[in-house]
């Protein structure tokens, strides 16, 4: 789909890339620039840089980069289509309204088609809480010690004890089943009829960071199983990519600097509820690197509370894996007496949780204590001693791993040395090492390409006068050419789509740093630059091709071929002619 120019360029100039930004990152004025740690891949030391005058991002880390549209696009995991809607009414601009037509009703994706139904179907369950049907779930709400605003806030509601109360409402929309069906919503029976997934349950809206309602988790209310019922994976939901609550704890979380992770629905919303706004939970799985990277863009501070038994254990093993990796500081709460964070901050109050959170023992702590173990005999002290030096053998930063052997020599009473040796040999070398860069291009012409991409009206005039056909460098007249096809069909260019690939990394990045690194020009200055910029690479072009002219007189002159020769001198006068109205 085609957005008029016009529009997309308005949206980039009413949209402020460091405001937007700010939504999902810590951010922090540097210079021209505001610098904060990118949400693309995992760091320690912000790299992520973002130029509010010229309205891009990039990252020095991952070579990731953009303007406004494509960090929607890359952080919200929205098309070209959605992130544009998003920011037009984020900026106020109205777009031309969509034909309705068959041909434009079949453009729109599969994935906005359910996340409207989604949000149809939330609203009925809200609606079907307030109603006469849904007083168990009121009195469950109010046994429970929720609050309205908490219902409110969460869009909790209620599915009614039938077979088929939100497949009837939706069908009397006009809304399709079979599309419910691909959301998870409705099921389809050995009969062929659709029928509810959800029935007499307390229902719990679950929602991405943007605040797309993504899936549906229901509580039962009476006896039954299972206790929970969540949605099924979909186009738009992916349990291990996705945390309940994140949209609305996001900005607490950021104020607070760390982020408590829990189990379930009903132990953050109980700890909203009471005032802990700093939770996320997961959503009936393990906790997932897509999980951590989520959290990676609001702090890189977590408390986990894990259950103290087996398979609290096994999940901290893997956890401390991941948060090690990701390189995040983590925290390990277990709470006293086998309480869970709902029927603990009932009965000890809010302040009482957030004391035990300051008092939390580093994972790594936790986990020589209570997962490594300590050993009584010499085969179990061996046994905590193999354990452990499989786990370091994972720890990629140097200094965490020299404070974990530490520890373990404290805990064990073996010297270090003697750990540090029994620990797997590093390689010495890897396929992944960054080799330095060695890009065969012309300043120039890569100096073309810079001003295209950070002011994409000149491409209407680079088209026009046919400047690609004096680019000398093969791999960057291709770039312009896809650069002209981008802006001509979508009326935008993302350097990031057309130079995806690992083998273009390279080439990506210093595109990128070039611009984030230049200085922004006015309209007469611009101008004259482009201008400059259009001279030299012809210039260029033709002292190559008086060079060529060059090489191939003389071997003509060797092989005493008199037609070639005039013919070439002909050429050169030619050539001379059209230098000559250039200069």
């Amino acid at each position: 789909m085609r957005f008029d120019d016009s529009k997309i360029e308005e949206i980039k100039s009413r949209v402020d890339i460091v405001e937007l930004a700010s939504e999902y990152l810590t951010l922090k004025k540097a210079g021209r620039n505001f610098v904060g740690l990118c949400p693309f891949h995992q760091e320690k030391t912000p790299s992520f840089t973002l130029n509010r005058e010229k309205q891009i991002f990039y990252c020095f880390g991952c070579g990731q980069g953009g303007n406004v549209i494509t960090f929607l696009m890359k952080i919200a995991g929205k098309t070209f289509p959605e992130a544009i809607k998003d920011l037009a009414q984020k900026a106020g601009v109205i777009l031309p309204p969509r034909v309705t037509d068959k041909e434009s009703r079949e453009r729109e994706t599969l994935r906005e088609k359910i996340t409207s139904l989604n949000l149809r179907a939330a609203q009925q369950f809200a609606r079907n809480l307030q109603a006469p049907s849904g007083k168990e779930a009121r009195l469950y709400l109010q046994e429970r010690s929720i609050s309205e605003e908490t219902i409110r806030k969460f869009r909790l509601g209620y599915a009614p004890d039938s077979w088929n109360a939100l497949a009837d409402y939706l069908e009397g929309s006009g809304l399709s089943l079979k599309l419910a069906e691909q959301a998870g919503l409705v099921i389809t029976g050995k009969d062929g009829r659709f029928y509810d997934r959800f029935r007499g349950r307390l229902i719990f809206p679950i929602e991405n960071v943007s605040g797309e309602v993504i899936a549906f988790g229901g509580r039962i209310l009476g006896k039954g199983e299972p206790k929970y019922l969540n949605s099924p994976e979909s186009p738009v939901y992916i349990k291990g990519k996705n945390l309940y609550g994140l949209n609305k704890t996001k900005e607490e979380i950021r104020r607070k600097g760390f982020a408590i992770i829990v189990e379930g629905y009903f132990d953050l919303i109980s700890l909203v509820n009471a005032g802990v706004g700093n939770v996320v939970a997961t959503l009936g799985t393990a906790l997932t690197r897509e999980h951590l990277e989520l959290l990676h863009r609001y702090t890189t501070d977590i408390v986990a509370l894990f259950d103290p038994d087996e398979a609290g254990k096994k999940a901290l093993n893997r956890s401390l894996d991941l948060f090690l990796e990701m390189r995040m500081k983590a925290r390990a709460l277990i709470l006293p007496d086998g309480h869970d964070p709902d029927d603990y901050v009932k009965k000890f109050g809010p302040d009482k949780l957030e004391e035990m959170i300051s008092h939390a023992q580093p994972l790594s702590d936790y986990y020589i204590e209570n997962v490594i173990g300590g050993g009584a005999t010499y085969e179990d002290k061996r046994e905590m001693i193999r354990r452990a030096m499989e786990f370091i053998g994972k720890i990629s930063d140097q200094k965490e791993k020299a404070l974990f052997i530490k520890r373990v020599a404290e805990k064990t009473g073996i010297n270090e040395d003697l750990l540090i040796k029994a620990l797997p040999r590093e390689k010495t070398a890897s396929a992944k090492t960054k080799l330095p860069l060695n890009i065969d291009a012309d300043t120039v012409e890569m100096h073309l390409i810079q001003l295209l991409l950070e002011y994409p009206k000149k491409i209407i005039q680079i088209e026009e006068e046919s400047i690609l056909n004096y680019f000398l460098q093969p791999r960057l007249k291709s770039l312009g050419k896809k650069i002209i096809e981008m802006y001509n069909e979508q009326g935008f260019v993302d350097i990031g789509v057309i130079l995806g690939g690992d083998e273009d990394a390279p080439l990506r990045e210093r595109i990128f740093q070039a611009m984030i690194k230049a200085l922004p020009a006015d309209a007469v200055m611009l101008e004259k630059v482009f201008s400059d910029n259009l001279r030299q690479i012809k210039k260029k072009w033709f002292k190559e091709q008086h060079r060529q002219i060059k090489l191939r007189l003389g071997k003509a002159q060797e092989s005493g071929n008199d037609d070639l020769i005039n013919e070439l001198l002909r050429e050169k006068e030619h050539l001379l002619m059209e230098e000559k109205e250039l200069n």
